[in-house]
């Protein structure tokens, strides 16, 4: 491709409403255009990009065994009614009516159309199991759309579901997609994660995200360095103390502590470390008859709850943060100094993190405004409590697996798969015979990546103070071929279209800038687009028979004979 002939513009500096630092690069190198909130047209150099990334999602799920086809944005309402999703969904599902007034969505997902596929056509045991994908736009109506493509309304989205007789042959072919989407990463030349995670509102009983390591990332990661353990901090276990909790030492007193609520502020206050604090976090969880449950979570001072953790309680999914007024109800006490001893256990859950469980002689709130405990201990000065593991994991923490300590680290989601079983084919009623001839509900898998975030991603993984730095696979070109005096040279200009036409006939993707522009301009743009591999062509060098190479992330350029280019390039490239 020649640049006089290829639609692309560039920025010097990005929109000021542009957040974060792919929306920033992807603006300024001509990616993407904002067409609406949350909504964006990809322009021609962008697109190369996308349909790179396309390309080995798809090479990998049909390798994988998976057929493609292709399922409609609209979908009807009866499909979601009938999964009882037309309620639960939110306001992120666009519902519309059509000129027959009948209700339609458009698509965030499409769990239900690929059921009533399968359900419609399958029905023998010999015609699973069965594995389809589509690569296709979604739409999810978000609040408050942010980051580019990274959190979009519109995206392009790999979603493929599996359809199986038993659960040992989903977890067989959910093996099949862990190492298919290893692959996928892999090639994309991707730093990334498979890390164990929550199922989330999809539903099912085991999942794996795919991160995207990079410091920019919304997820926390936690992993061990010295096994393949990893897992989302939402899920991630934390481990309890391997020692007994220590016999009480100390006498229960109170002591003013006026104005002191926060557990760092109370812990200077005292001259305590804050891991010696016990923090007491109020939660109501409402009942369907009316009633409701107070509760209080006990976590050590330097701890944070996880609300997904402790969102799965029996009896208090799900819940919410007490109001102030229902703290004074239940503790006579303002919130700030609020705690577990002196209780009534009949009125009052208490549910301590593992940690907290094998504490003794801890400070807490006295119930009382202005007041803590100090020396408090379960057993002699408050009831023991239910224990859970109910905390983030932090850095140090024992390895759920035993084999060393967690360490944490950023990422952004861009693949997950699920162990769906049977919540959406009981839902619909996908059936098959079996070879008794007797109707089974079948068994499914979920698995999705998120096409269009893969590039934010990698943009976010892969920059400089320059520009985007792409891996060479998904790079919008290979190859650029920079002139010095294209338009004013007849020397620099044959020399550049013959090097140009042979890296074509080797069938390397490159680009010849063709433009009347100065040399600093294409060269910042073309570091800007994120080529990896640049090539100068000038008339000094050509008396010597030599073209000036450069990797985009070299500190220097390197002098190759004119004669070895091609080849030069070719073993770059296969290096890479």
């Amino acid at each position: 491709m020649r640049t006089s002939q290829f639609f692309f513009t560039t920025l010097k500096e990005a929109p000021a409403d542009a957040e974060v630092i792919s929306q920033k690069l992807m603006l300024r190198a001509g990616y993407i255009k904002r067409a609406a909130a949350g909504i964006y047209t990809w322009m021609p150099i962008g697109l190369k990009v996308l349909r790179k990334v396309e390309t080995i999602i798809r090479e990998e799920m049909n390798r994988a065994g998976a057929q493609e086809l292709l399922m409609p944005a609209v979908q009807p309402a009866e499909l979601w009614q009938e999964s009882k999703r037309w309620e639960q969904y939110g306001p992120e599902l666009l519902r519309f009516k059509d000129r027959h007034q009948r209700d339609f969505v458009i698509g965030p997902t499409h769990e239900e159309v690929i059921t009533d596929v399968v359900r419609r056509d399958v029905k023998s045991y010999r015609q699973l199991p069965l594995h389809l994908y589509q690569i296709q736009t979604k739409f999810r109506d978000e609040i408050r759309p942010r980051f580019g493509v990274m959190r979009g309304r519109e995206f392009l989205m790999k979603d493929g579901y599996s359809f199986h007789t038993s659960f040992a042959d989903l977890e067989r072919e959910y093996k099949n997609m862990y190492a298919t989407y290893s692959r996928i990463f892999e090639r994309l030349g991707l730093k990334f994660r498979a890390v164990a995670a929550d199922t989330g509102s999809i539903g099912g009983t085991g999942s794996h995200e795919f991160h995207v390591l990079a410091d920019s990332g919304e997820d926390a990661i936690a992993y061990c360095p010295d096994s393949d353990y990893a897992a989302n901090v939402e899920l991630a276990e934390a481990v309890a103390p391997a020692a007994p909790r220590p016999a009480a030492g100390a006498a229960l007193a109170k002591v003013a502590t006026p104005g002191q609520t926060a557990c760092a502020d109370v812990a200077t206050f005292l001259g305590i470390a804050v891991d010696r604090m016990v923090k007491a976090i109020a939660v109501v969880s409402e009942k369907e008859d009316g009633g409701q449950t107070f509760a209080l979570l006990l976590l050590r001072g330097d701890h944070e709850l996880n609300e997904i953790k402790a969102s799965k309680l029996a009896g208090l999914a799900p819940f919410r943060f007490a109001s102030e007024g229902e703290v004074e109800e239940y503790l006579g006490c303002k919130p700030g100094y609020i705690g577990p001893v002196g209780i009534d256990p009949a009125r009052v859950r208490v549910v301590a993190d593992r940690t907290v469980a094998a504490m003794s002689d801890f400070v807490c709130g006295a119930n009382a405004a202005g007041f803590h405990l100090t020396g408090a201990n379960f057993g002699r000065d408050a009831a023991e409590p239910e224990v859970a593991d109910i905390r983030n994991v932090v850095t140090g923490d024992p390895s759920p697996d035993g084999k060393g300590r967690l360490d944490l680290c950023r990422g952004i989601e861009v693949g997950h798969i699920f162990q769906l079983r049977r919540k959406y084919a009981e839902a619909l009623q996908c059936a098959y015979l079996d070879e008794n001839g007797k109707s089974q509900i079948m068994e499914m898998g979920c698995y999705g990546i998120g096409v269009t975030r893969i590039v934010g991603a990698a943009i976010e993984q892969g920059n400089d103070e320059r520009g985007i730095v792409l891996p060479p696979a998904i790079a919008p070109f290979s190859v650029c071929i920079v002139p010095m005096g294209y338009q004013k040279s007849e020397v620099v200009k044959a020399a550049a279209d013959a090097l140009y036409a042979e890296l074509k006939a080797a069938g390397i993707d490159v680009l010849l800038d063709d433009r009347n522009e100065r040399p600093g301009v294409m060269f910042a743009d073309m570091e800007l687009i994120g080529v990896p591999h640049r090539l100068v062509i000038g008339e000094r060098g050509l008396k010597e028979g030599q073209v000036e190479y450069k990797g985009r992330q070299d500190a220097e350029a390197t002098l190759i004979g004119q004669a070895d280019t091609v080849a030069f390039v070719r073993d770059q490239l296969c290096a890479a």
